[in-house]
């Protein structure tokens, strides 16, 4: 019996081993696609704000809040790539292919279903925020050229609705794509476009402060008219950087798309590391060189808030470089969304044909591709759906603040953290136990303060 039992054993190992070696076929995904995927997601609309928010907390407080909010990222990121595989003497390893996967795998049910609130809020809201940042850069082309023609003070006003429309258009077909493992090309390109718009930024900063002889701003930020507005202020300041940094939301989805060996988790902290410190690179470059060159007139969106005017063809060019960088970075976070709806959807109704079938489509001088009807109508209405919140509140800043505040702490901090102990099985009270729940606590009280910034500045903006 005991043989018996052993070579049962045994033959559980190698089938185990057979589905992960075929999932490590299909499993393309090296370092290198994976800090492409990180760059697209977490480089995007946030970086646009970041030197409004320096302005708000000046040359300390600024430098010093992004170094943290880095810090916690690579920390959220090293706890949830840990969480990747659950050890299972049993069944053998078990791969969590998304977050609302290895929530329930860990926490249950009912922690799923919270985190799955959070989860798809945060990224359909990253959708509209990117709907709002794409139709700002191709109006800031626009007015770039108008100012070009007509002189600085030419009233240039061009609206944003026709170009949330557009921007959503674009997104309705880019939607069809089937997952994450068929669109790396789309995310090395977003990649290249963030860095392009990045670079530009840093250059016309920095061009700015020669130009002026000297470094503007202070050590206070922004002065305020009484001491409550600079505390709202600096508290929707510290929501815009908390929206710049996390992308745990998508790093489980990343993550399986990497082939193995070397050991996922292990490729996916070295992407992070990578990943992070080339953002926080560019981050505090643009953000510190932004209030450099208009110190308290720095406007809310380093590209098209018109600090800089000349030469025009390099601020069309950036603004082009993020409307292209968004294209990709909507779909970044909106596939998880697909996926999930998708899924249940199926799950649900196995076998209407609505659901479950395909046809095949060849048109002259492109390759073939299928057509999904269920695909089509709900990634279509997604789509609309985000375009519409979008022309409803066109907040740039507030939107993001209140973004950013709401999902950190639920989603970077507290199931990452809850996730890991019951991984690693800590035990309360232990050391490593004690660090990390200060670590979450310590982050809710951030995650807090900013939260109620954000959402005062949302509210004066909507009924100013």
């Amino acid at each position: 019996m005991g043989n018996e039992g052993e070579e049962d054993h045994h033959q559980q190992s190698i089938r185990n081993f057979n589905i992960d070696a075929a999932d490590a076929f299909k499993r393309t995904g090296t370092i290198w696609t994976a800090i492409a995927h990180i760059i697209t997601g977490v480089i995007g609309a946030g970086i646009l704000s970041l030197a409004w928010s320096m302005a708000q907390l000046g040359w300390v407080a600024g430098p010093l809040a992004m170094v943290v909010f880095a810090g916690i990222t690579l920390i959220s990121s090293y706890l949830l790539c840990d969480c990747y595989r659950s050890p299972d003497p049993e069944s053998g390893p078990t791969r969590s292919k998304s977050y609302m996967e290895a929530v329930k795998l860990y926490l249950g049910e009912n922690s799923k279903r919270v985190s799955g609130v959070f989860l798809n809020e945060t990224l359909y809201g990253c959708g509209v925020a990117y709907v709002i940042t794409s139709a700002a850069s191709i109006r800031a082309i626009q007015k770039s050229n108008c100012y070009h023609k007509e002189g600085h003070e030419a009233p240039c006003h061009y609206g944003e609705t026709d170009y949330m429309l557009l921007f959503g258009a674009v997104q309705i077909i880019m939607s069809q794509i089937p997952d994450f493992h068929n669109m790396a090309w789309l995310s090395i390109l977003a990649a290249i476009m963030s860095f392009s718009y990045a670079f530009i930024g840093l250059g016309l900063g920095f061009a700015k402060v020669l130009e002026n002889g000297t470094v503007k701003g202070s050590i206070g930020g922004v002065p305020a008219k009484s001491t409550a507005e600079k505390t709202w202020l600096v508290f929707q300041g510290l929501g815009d950087i908390a929206f710049a940094y996390p992308y745990t939301i998508i790093l489980l989805e990343i993550q399986d798309t990497l082939k193995s060996p070397p050991p996922e988790n292990r490729t996916m902290k070295v992407a992070s590391t990578a990943a992070i410190f080339i953002t926080t690179f560019f981050y505090l470059c643009c953000a510190c060189f932004g209030y450099a060159a208009f110190g308290s007139s720095t406007p809310g969106n380093l590209l098209t808030g018109f600090g800089f005017y000349e030469p025009f063809w390099l601020v069309d060019l950036a603004n082009a470089c993020i409307v292209l960088h968004l294209v990709g970075g909507y779909q970044v976070y909106s596939q998880p969304v697909f996926q999930f709806v998708e899924g249940w959807i199926r799950k649900k109704f196995p076998n209407r044909r609505f659901v479950n079938d395909a046809y095949a489509l060849k048109l002259p001088f492109l390759p073939g591709f299928q057509l999904h009807p269920l695909r089509i109508c709900f990634r279509t209405t997604y789509v609309v759906s985000t375009t519409l919140v979008a022309v409803i509140f066109p907040y740039f800043n507030q939107v993001l603040g209140v973004l950013g505040a709401l999902n950190f702490w639920p989603l970077a901090i507290y199931f990452p953290v809850e996730m890991y102990f019951v991984q690693r099985k800590i035990g309360a009270w232990t050391r490593t136990w004690l660090l990390l729940q200060t670590f979450s606590l310590a982050c809710l009280l951030l995650s807090i303060l900013a939260l109620a910034g954000s959402l005062q500045g949302l509210i004066s903006a909507k009924f100013s």
